[in-house]
């Protein structure tokens, strides 16, 4: 009850005791902000994934400015030569309004990357976007077979299927590359586990399919018991450590982070910033109000 009372509370305060907490978890408001960080993360050994706040829009005019935007931000990230690449909401770009218009504006975005050698990463949303993303994935690893990954969530009981029916795409000199996440969107119990218990269970069913299949995975995890099942994995697979990494969000368990920087895997964090960094912190505690006591003692103590 009381974190469900200062998340449906935390919209209506200011904006200035909101950043209290929310700086520690997003880069900044610029691009300029994103580069600091992001600097500051690859003189540690750490790569990052940078990402432009912001989702569902309501007018496809919105997607073509999140498009000039984010070719903006590949510009700018590649200028300054960080060790990264770039991760995007389809919802930004007319998911949900224009499918088709979404995959142009997005191939663009994709086709901006490649001409510098890099990544983008399609984020997966709540479950009225995973056929729709998983048809925009196909269409763009076909056409750009080493620029482009998904996000799979362990807790949807479809993932695995979903998994499976893209494998025609993964070939041994251009690996599919997944990022594998718990999942944070509240879903149905018809569509998705809930238990702590079983959402970890198909976790580490997905990563070890992942791992026999020779699919790049992105391991992305706070959860130590998570993260000491994928070093067995690794173990018991023999995955040499260029095969994956790890992937943590920006300020989130920085010792876990640290203590598998020093085992000598790959780890890469997730760097956001935007102006719409407000909407995106209360959001994200309406969708998972148990983070509002994880947010208050944040505030107090570090890690």
């Amino acid at each position: 009850m009381f974190n469900k009372l200062i998340a449906a509370l935390l919209p209506y305060m200011p904006k200035s005791f909101v950043w209290l907490f929310s700086k520690r978890y997003i880069a900044g408001k610029t691009i300029e902000d994103a580069v600091k960080a992001s600097q500051d993360l690859n003189a540690k050994g750490i790569k990052v994934t940078v990402d432009l706040l912001g989702e569902f829009i309501t007018k496809i005019e919105e997607a073509e400015e999140n498009k000039n935007t984010y070719l903006e931000i590949i510009n700018t990230v590649e200028k300054y030569n960080v060790d990264g690449n770039y991760s995007l909401k389809p919802t930004m770009f007319g998911l949900l309004i224009d499918a088709e218009a979404c995959y142009k504006y997005i191939r663009e975005i994709v086709a901006k990357a490649a001409s510098y050698n890099n990544f983008v990463r399609v984020d997966m949303e709540d479950s009225q976007c995973v056929d729709l993303e998983l048809d925009l994935f196909r269409k763009l690893k076909t056409e750009f077979p080493k620029n482009v990954g998904l996000v799979f969530q362990a807790y949807l009981k479809r993932t695995l299927d979903d998994i499976k029916g893209l494998q025609d795409l993964n070939t041994e000199d251009k690996p599919i590359n997944y990022r594998l996440c718990k999942g944070i969107y509240v879903e149905p119990a018809e569509i998705a586990y809930k238990k702590y218990e079983e959402i970890n269970e198909y976790f580490l069913k997905d990563l070890e399919y992942m791992f026999q299949n020779k699919i790049y995975p992105g391991i992305a995890t706070h959860d130590k018991p998570l993260v000491e099942g994928s070093y067995e994995l690794i173990e018991k697979y023999k995955i040499p450590k260029d095969k994956y990494e790890f992937q943590m969000l920006y300020g989130v368990t920085p010792e876990l982070r640290k203590s598998v920087v020093e085992k000598g895997h790959t780890m890469r964090v997730y760097v956001p910033y935007g102006k719409d960094w407000f909407a995106y912190s209360t959001r994200r505690l309406k969708e998972n109000p148990k983070m509002a006591w994880l947010i208050i003692k944040s505030l107090f103590v570090r890690g």
